[in-house]
């Protein structure tokens, strides 16, 4: 093993929208010189930042979490603006509420969208058409994006490249520990430099559901967390449904969404998507359990449901699917929000984990950060590093 790097300013694991996110804040907007970004696949933002629905959400999706709904409305105007390159929007987002198991009724649903402030209109008789009326109360047209990833991955590369952030990609971290004198050490593992260590003021672990699989002296998360394996299957949808997004809800039902990343829709299914969970534990790694899981898919399932309220999905054609690690906060199953895990760990000081349910949450991570105190290298006297 290497002895220690120079000095780092800040050191983010995991090269995600989130990782590569914070990398650009810290050197952008807190002047850190030096950061160091580490990410165990070949490219950034390749897991959870790609294989998702590819939602910009703007509040419909979360009646039962005011909170989380609320937030989304907040931060959806601001991801347009910000990202307009990566954002689309030249389709129609229908929600439809179901007549039977909602757990939120057509006048419920509206009311939530007034008080949230989302817009909301009853959609056209063209595009009530596609749903079988027997089965569904009511549809409303909404205003709800999709982003493509492959885009937001290259905005995150270039950035990252002209603010001077070192980005190690096909490497891992192994621990993160205290040095006698003040500051951090992570211990780092990659195929063509080996081990080696880097010394630094402050750590973010961003590695979603990896967070608490560092060694070391890292102490993991406070709060539980719960991990899923997710299919989301793509499909060549009817031209019926080409230009449309469609969400039923709110209880056991799904959405269809354009992926702009592969010009296709994926669809998510409440009952079907989720194919295992299991409580977060030290020492299991969720990633080694995708690899070694039998991928076999549930698409026929899902769309033999689907199409008892969308009839023309029968048609749609299955090209690909994308499995993934789901992980969440446990205390949030029953509300279905999606808050953000901030969490300072006190007792391994310049240690932060940060887990987001969502891509619209950076703000809120942004927030967290800008109330933090963070010191570059250079203003850190009396500190020991």
């Amino acid at each position: 093993m290497s002895g220690p790097k120079d000095f780092q300013d800040a050191v983010v694991i995991g090269g995600g929208f989130y990782g590569a996110a914070i990398a650009i804040y810290l050197a952008k907007s807190r002047g850190f010189k030096n950061v160091t970004l580490i990410e165990r696949d070949r490219g950034l933002l390749q897991r959870a930042s790609y294989n998702n629905q590819a939602r910009v959400h703007n509040g419909y999706h979360y009646p039962r979490s005011f909170t989380t709904a609320y937030r989304s409305r907040i931060n959806f105007p601001r991801f347009v603006k910000d990202w307009p390159s990566v954002v689309k929007a030249d389709f129609t987002k229908l929600y439809a509420i179901a007549r039977r198991n909602s757990k939120v009724t057509s006048k419920q649903f509206e009311r939530f969208c007034r008080e949230i402030g989302a817009e909301i209109k009853v959609a056209s008789a063209p595009a009530k058409s596609l749903f079988e009326k027997k089965l569904i109360e009511e549809v409303y047209e909404v205003q709800e994006y999709a982003f493509d990833s492959t885009k937001l991955a290259s905005w995150a590369a270039e950035e990252l490249k002209s603010l001077g952030v070192s980005v190690r990609t096909q490497t891992k971290c192994i621990a993160v520990s205290q040095l006698a004198n003040g500051g951090l050490v992570t211990e780092i593992m990659s195929a063509d430099r080996g081990a080696e260590l880097i010394k630094t003021r402050y750590v973010f672990n961003c590695t979603y559901s990896g967070l608490n699989q560092l060694k070391g002296d890292f102490p993991g998360s406070k709060l539980a967390l719960k991990h899923e394996i997710t299919e989301m299957p793509l499909l060549q949808v009817p031209n019926c449904l080409e230009r449309i997004g469609i969400t039923v809800m709110d209880g056991p039902f799904f959405s269809l969404m354009p992926f702009p990343a592969r010009q296709l829709h994926t669809l998510s299914h409440v009952r079907y998507t989720p194919h295992m969970h299991w409580p977060d534990e030290t020492g299991v790694d969720p990633y080694l359990k995708l690899s070694d899981y039998r991928r076999d898919s549930r698409v026929d399932w899902m769309i033999r449901d689907v199409q008892r309220y969308l009839p023309c999905i029968s048609s749609a054609v299955h090209v690909d699917s994308l499995y993934e690690i789901k992980t969440v906060l446990t205390k949030n199953e029953s509300d279905d929000g999606r808050p953000i895990l901030f969490e300072k760990h006190t007792g391994l000081p310049g240690c932060f984990s940060v887990l987001g349910g969502k891509i619209d949450n950076i703000y809120d991570v942004i927030e967290k950060l800008d109330a933090e105190p963070l010191f570059v290298h250079g203003d850190c006297k009396g500190a020991g590093v």
